[in-house]
């Protein structure tokens, strides 16, 4: 993995806390969730993963890729500090994905049960300045500034690359049997490429990261129009989960809220 960048840290203001809040659900079809999430206030890190797989999985892969990326990436961080320079949280971000999708395929190859199992990944570590994202499959970012939603992820996706090439409208997509068919995913491959993008940031930012079975079922407008909500963190997240049952929960529901303020507050890990 790579080490820290050792130029002098550049002094920073502007954002003093990212104050966060998770959920997860299973949604009303699937038994179980494969989905899982993971956020750590203190060093400014959130992620979220949506497994698949036969039998247990889609859980396996899901569950290791946010262990080991906190255990990896989040001890990095922990070591690097705020200051670290963007270029060396880029390589340390992509040391700890190479990792886990080592580890999930090897798991994948020794335990027949597991076999083909793999997860998306959005990842995105928050600081007094940028929030760098980065994200594998179609788990998305989202983020929500003067009252504008933008999706700051592109998904990697059948569905995605038939829009890009024309071959579908967006009529037709949201129609599509194609829907949940990804690209890329952790473990699958042997190298895997995780799409990093570097966003600035600024006070009242809300960032949310979510797997598809939220904005398959809720509207970008439906979305804004909750995180627009005068109310809390916590609340805003179960909103969002309810509105997506409410529409069908045909997937599993996942939840990671991020937002940028001016007054430093205790760290807390979820």
């Amino acid at each position: 993995m790579a080490g820290p960048d050792t130029s002098p840290p550049q002094l920073e203001d502007g954002i003093r806390s990212w104050d966060f809040a998770a959920l997860t659900d299973p949604g009303r079809v699937r038994a179980n969730n494969e989905d899982a999430i993971a956020f750590d206030a203190s060093l400014g890190l959130a992620i979220l993963a949506d497994g698949m797989g036969g039998y247990n999985g889609g859980e396996v892969a899901s569950g290791m890729a946010i262990a080991l990326l906190q255990a990896s990436f989040g001890r990095w961080l922990a070591h690097a500090g705020p200051g670290a320079h963007v270029r060396a949280m880029r390589r340390a971000l992509q040391a700890g994905t190479d990792e886990a999708n080592s580890a999930i395929l090897e798991a994948g190859i020794a335990n027949m049960q597991l076999q083909g199992m793999g997860t998306t990944l959005v990842v995105a570590a928050f600081g007094p300045r940028r929030a760098l994202v980065g994200h594998i499959g179609d788990s998305r970012c989202y983020r929500l500034r003067e009252g504008k939603l933008e999706q700051l992820t592109r998904d990697h996706s059948l569905l995605q690359e038939q829009l890009d090439a024309g071959m579908i409208t967006p009529e037709q997509a949201a129609q599509s049997p194609h829907r949940n068919l990804v690209t890329r995913a952790l473990g699958i491959e042997r190298a895997v490429d995780l799409e990093m993008h570097e966003h600035s940031a600024q006070v009242g930012d809300l960032y949310l990261l979510c797997s598809d079975g939220l904005s398959e079922m809720v509207t970008d407008a439906q979305i804004s129009t909750v995180l627009l909500q005068n109310c809390d963190l916590p609340e805003k997240a179960l909103l969002l989960v309810v509105l997506a049952n409410d529409n069908g929960g045909r997937d599993n529901i996942s939840i990671v809220l991020a937002r940028a303020g001016a007054e430093s507050t205790a760290a807390a890990t979820a």
